[in-house]
């Protein structure tokens, strides 16, 4: 793609990206798929849009929710995969966000108000109280990542698209087995003879 289209591209998202920023309550995901119904871009598909936002959205989720678990995370398995977690969908994104970018998508510039939510709940807890609902957290997103990513491996319209979710979901698969294993490792730590669960 030419340097000047993508310039000029970006230069559209940074002017709607600045224009979204002037209310602090807004939800940018919420933002970011309202604007897939403007029939003026030649976005692939309504559908396909609101996979690329949602995706982009979980994606800056999971990096957030590493970050945390490097400093609130107990069981050194947890902070490491927390780290994948950093590494992984921070390339995700990067690539999810020049295909968006290429497809007239605009994407969130941040979670969404549910997810900060969730974010703020566990930004509460440390150690094994911690482990314990960020691991599980994370085996729930991941089986609900897959599913979404799935129907796009098969369903979306355009190729670009579906060829990013079908390469995506090795990785998500991986990422699943990774944290139902670490679960069960989490549970035998907080049922140990000398560890009382963090209620």
């Amino acid at each position: 793609m030419k340097s000047i289209y993508l310039f000029s591209l970006g230069l559209g998202l940074i002017f709607l990206a600045a224009a979204g920023c002037n209310n602090s309550n807004t939800d940018s995901v919420k933002q970011a798929e309202k604007s897939v119904t403007d029939t003026s871009r030649a976005v692939p598909s309504k559908e396909d849009a609101e996979f690329l936002v949602k995706a982009y959205s979980g994606g800056m989720m999971e990096v957030q929710l590493g970050k945390l678990a490097m400093s609130h995370a107990a069981h050194q398995g947890v902070k490491e995969f927390g780290t994948l977690m950093i590494q992984d969908h921070g390339m995700g994104s990067d690539t999810l966000r020049l295909l968006a970018l290429g497809k007239h998508i605009v994407l969130p510039d941040s979670i969404s108000n549910d997810q900060k939510k969730e974010r703020d709940k566990l930004m509460k807890k440390h150690g094994l109280e911690f482990d314990r609902s960020y691991i599980s957290l994370m085996v729930k997103d991941h089986k609900e990542d897959i599913e979404e990513f799935e129907k796009a491996a098969k369903n979306a319209n355009d190729p670009d698209i579906r060829a990013f979710a079908q390469r995506t979901l090795a990785m998500l698969r991986q990422h699943l087995d990774s944290a139902q294993r670490l679960d069960k490792r989490v549970g035998k730590s907080l049922s140990g003879p000398n560890m009382a669960p963090p209620y």
